[in-house]
Parts: C-alpha cells; structure tokens; sequence
C-alpha cells in the first residue's frame, strides 16, 4: 500500500479520474460506514471512488460518543447477536485494525439498591466479557470487578456517598471518531480509492431502471462531474431518504434521526480515576475520559429540523447538567461546561414512537438495480455493515470478485505503531519536543507521526503549541491540510482536531493562526484567511446563542444563523 497524501491537487486528481473511466463501486457519503465501504472494495480489487457533499465524518461519525462498545445495555434487551458481534469488533479494532487510536476505558456502574441489583448486573458484566472473550479478540481487556462502596469512592471521589451502595467497574474502548474516519479514508486511498470531499451529489445517471453513476457538484470549484459506476452505494447516514429521493425512490425502509447531545467538561471538575455509567429513566449517561477533559452524555430524542448543524437547546444541556449532578459531590454548573455538540443517530424506523426503542442493528438493500443503501447500525459495527454492502453490490457486478479482507487489513498508521510507542523516549530526544507530545501525536497519528515530524524538521516553528489550544502542536494544522483532505478552518477546528469543544472559547482565540497557517496550502489570500476566520466566529456565536435557547425549534432558528463557508 502506498501512503496517500490528500491535499488540494490530489483531491482536483481524484475527482477528474472518477469522471475518466467507469468505477466498480462509487460510494456517496464519507462517514464511518462509507468510509469503511470505499475500504472494503478497494481491498478486494475493484476500481472505487467516494465523494462526500461537506467534509469527512462532518455528520453523525464527528458527533458520537466516542466510545467502541459491545453495547451492555443491549444485552438487557437480549440482543445477543447485535452485542457478540460488536464486542469482537471492539477487540480486532484494539488489538490489530488500529490500536493507534483505539484505546480501552474503564467504566464505573454505580449500584443503588443491596443484594438483587449486584447480582443482576454483575451478571450482565459477567457474560460481556465473557462474550467478549469467546470471541477471540477480548483477551486484551481487564475483566470486570465488584466494588464495595468503600473502594468505588476511592476511585471514584467525586460521587456522593448515597448515590451508591457499591459498584461494578468494566472496561469499554474509546477513539476520536473523526479522527478514526480521515484515517478510515486515507487508507482506502493507499489502497487505491480515488476520494473527494465538498463534492456533492446532484443526481443519479440512468440507463432504463438502472443506476449508471451520479452527478457530482465540486462544491469548492463549482464544476460538475458524470461519475460512471457498474454499482453506486448510498452511504449517507440521516440523509438517506434525501439521497433516494434523487432517483424518486424512499427505498424498502425508513431512516429517522435521533438527536443526542454531549457535553465537555475540563477534567478537574469530576475528581474520578475512572468513567461512569449512570441509568435514567429513558437510557443510559456516560461520563467518559477524554484528555484533560470528560465528555457527558447523551440523550435520545426525535428530531427533524436541519439535518446538517443539529443543534443543542437549553433544555438538552439542563438535562444532562441535571442527571450527573444527581450523583456528583460537587454540581457542575453551565460555567464548567467547555463545549457542547449534538449528533444524528440514523435510526431504522420500526413500529415504535420512541426513538430510543428503534433499531440499531443495519439493514442493506438494493431498491433498484445499480443502487446499494446500507444504513441504522452503529459506530463500532461499521466494518461490518461495510461488508454487507460491498457483498451486496458484488451481486450486480458481471465479475468473480474476492471475499472481504477488511478483517486482516491494518488502518494507516498501525503497523509499526507499538515499536514507536516502545521508543518514544528515544523520538523526544531526537527531535526535542516533550516525551507527552511524542506520545500525544502517536495515539493520534501512530506510524504516521514521521509525516509530522518531518513538517517540525523542515521548520522548528511547527513544533510549537497552538496558542490558546496548548494540547496541538502547529504542525498538526498544516498537516490536516496538506495530507488529510481539510479544506476549511471549520474542518480543522472542529474534526482533524477537537478545539471547538475543547477550549472554552471554543477555538476563536487561536482562529486566526490557524488560517495562517492553512493559508499556504491550499493557496488562500488574505481575503480568504478574513472570510474563513470570521464564517468560524460567527459559527461558534450561532452555536453559543443555540443553547441559550428553550427547545429544538428556536434552537435550530438560532444555529441557522450562520450559514456554511462560501466556497473559495
């Protein structure tokens, strides 16, 4: 595999070849599950290509909860399959796929009630690693264990004494989700993918009944491209029924979006060693471990305003403040809240009203020859749903085509990884930056962290902090845009780093740097850098003023104040 860079050039090449001469597989929607599908084809020999309408990830697979999980609560609901088959996931993403950026968490389950409730849950925990286990890739994670009250306060100080009578604590996984996508891409392109992003479908080619191809807007250049293809995959999420409504088919089934929201908060507000599960009355909340930082929630509600900016109302942020500070010592407050993003579920609709009980489980369909749509399913499934849709489209291809590989195939910056992370002493020495930034751009680059050193070598400036967004180095900026696609400071801020919801100025202090630094790059002029910093202050205002509001429709009136980048 050749190691793809994505910058400017590579995306004008990649959009002329998909016009050039008829593809195997054009996937439409660069999420998790596109991303993962482009990957899968590709590693099977076929000629692919995958456009995506705004950025990488930049819907749902940017918005979750971070976590790659068997999914515990749905063992409650005796979805064994749906569980077995995340957790062995979970374990080949950890151990083989991309131990780079998957890393395990610890959970703490709190217990309220004596006796039943410890030998009911325990159970439940108990048969999910051992779940995890017999599916030959869980080994890697310690095993549960019981807490007396006494030992759960310890590791956890910052719960009330009589919010739990004991605890169980379990482990779980985590990554940056985008981060994991525009790795997701870029492998596919060493592979041979030809990938654009801000390239937007606006109609599907017809041969009779059949899908041929689709019309693709450059939505930075403004041309326009005819990309044939023997089969076109719909891989776009909650935008599906938008997508099939282009050929005047809803398809065989219904995607309904359920919006949830997370709330980040610095590290020093929740004294705990460890992350917490906490029930509500509807679902389950996380407190999760992200850096210097913990991510709080979600919530699980209807939601069919603007698909695209989902936005955060008062009542949802009161919501979540109001449950973990049922439990905390110390109430967190609005002040302590640093960020605050809302995402998508796409959702299979079912008879059921509450979003909470649709499934989560996917489905794939070929509503008209030509089209594959995979869509529902869940963030840590994604290599599988992948697979079922690339073997679905096979079905229409006049060719002996390979089996999946996807399960053996390493994501770029994977291999090699564990002997830097072994020598990152040796790598601070040698290039004199702090061990903790080394080990910093391993866990989000792995191997890869050679391409920034390189950009620190060729000048030191690089290799300082971000001002006002300390945790980046200022190579890592001009990294996302020469090597992974970003176009826009919105890309930067918010996806191939996580400064929107990590400072409390939300990434408008170090905005303007930022355009600097990206200026060279994708040759923007001054006018340029003055149009992106200030689309980017007004995003965040909009957001700011978003969640100030009572409920989702004002909420969705405010965020849709600040409408997307103009187009260079």
């Amino acid at each position: 595999m050749r190691t793809a860079t994505l910058g400017p050039a590579e995306r004008t090449a990649a959009l002329a070849a998909m016009a050039e001469r008829e593809l195997d597989v054009l996937v439409v929607g660069a999420g998790v599950v596109g991303a993962g599908t482009v990957l899968d084809a590709a590693t099977r020999g076929l000629s692919t290509g995958l456009v995506e309408a705004r950025d990488w990830a930049s819907g749902t697979s940017s918005r979750s909860s971070k976590l790659i999980h068997g999914g515990l609560r749905y063992l409650e609901m005796l979805d064994f399959a749906l569980v077995r088959e995340a957790l062995k996931e979970r374990g080949l993403l950890l151990e083989r796929l991309a131990p780079h950026l998957v890393k395990p968490v610890p959970f703490l389950y709190p217990l309220q009630h004596k006796g039943w409730e410890r030998l009911y849950a325990g159970s439940g925990v108990a048969l999910y690693d051992a779940m995890s286990v017999s599916s030959g890739h869980g080994r890697g994670l310690p095993v549960h264990r019981h807490l007396s009250r006494r030992r759960a306060l310890r590791v956890a100080p910052a719960l009330r004494k009589d919010a739990l009578v004991g605890a169980l604590q379990y482990y779980d996984a985590q990554m940056d989700d985008a981060r994991f996508v525009a790795t997701l891409v870029r492998t596919a392109a060493g592979y041979g993918s030809h990938v654009a992003n801000r390239a937007r479908v606006i109609g599907f080619l017809r041969e009779g009944e059949r899908v041929v191809g689709a019309r693709v807007q450059d939505v930075e250049g403004g041309g326009e491209y005819e990309v044939r293809a023997k089969q076109v995959v719909n891989a776009t999420g909650v935008w599906t029924d938008d997508t099939q409504a282009l050929i005047g088919e809803r398809g065989q089934f219904h995607v309904r979006a359920s919006k949830g929201i997370h709330l980040v908060v610095p590290k020093d507000r929740i004294h705990s060693s460890t992350g917490l599960i906490l029930r509500t009355e509807k679902s389950v909340l996380f407190v999760i471990p992200w850096g210097r930082h913990w991510i709080i929630g979600t919530t699980d509600t209807d939601w069919d305003l603007d698909k695209a900016h989902p936005a955060a109302s008062s009542a949802d942020i009161d919501y979540i403040l109001e449950h973990v500070n049922s439990v905390l010592n110390t109430p967190l407050t609005r002040d302590d809240v640093q960020g605050v993003y809302a995402g998508l579920r796409p959702l299979l609709a079912g008879e059921s009203d509450a979003t909470s009980k649709l499934s989560r489980e996917h489905t794939v369909a070929h509503p008209v020859p030509g089209l594959v749509v995979v869509a529902g399913g869940k963030y840590t499934t994604y290599r599988v749903m992948a697979k079922d849709a690339v073997d679905e489209a096979v079905h229409g291809l006049d060719q002996r085509v390979a089996e999946c590989v996807t399960e053996d195939i390493p994501l770029l910056g994977a291999e090699g990884y564990r002997a830097l992370w072994n020598a990152r002493a040796r790598i601070a020495a040698r290039t004199g930056l702090h061990v903790a930034r080394v080990e910093h751009l391993l866990n989000r680059y792995g191997s890869m962290t050679e391409e920034l050193l390189d950009l620190v070598a060729g000048d030191a400036s690089l290799g300082e902090p971000l001002a006002g967004a300390e945790d980046y180095l200022r190579a890592e900026v001009v990294h996302a845009a020469s090597h992974e696609g970003a176009r826009h400071l919105d890309d930067v801020l918010t996806r191939r780093t996580r400064i929107s919801i990590e400072t409390f100025d939300r990434g408008t202090r170090c905005a303007r740097e930022c355009a600097d630094l990206m200026a060279p790059v994708l040759g923007w002029d001054t006018d340029q850098v003055e149009r992106e910093v200030e689309h980017y202050r007004k995003r965040v205002e909009a957001e700011r003023e978003s969640q100030r509001q009572p409920d989702d429709l004002t909420a969705d009136a405010a965020r849709l104040g600040a409408p997307d980048i103009v187009p260079l």
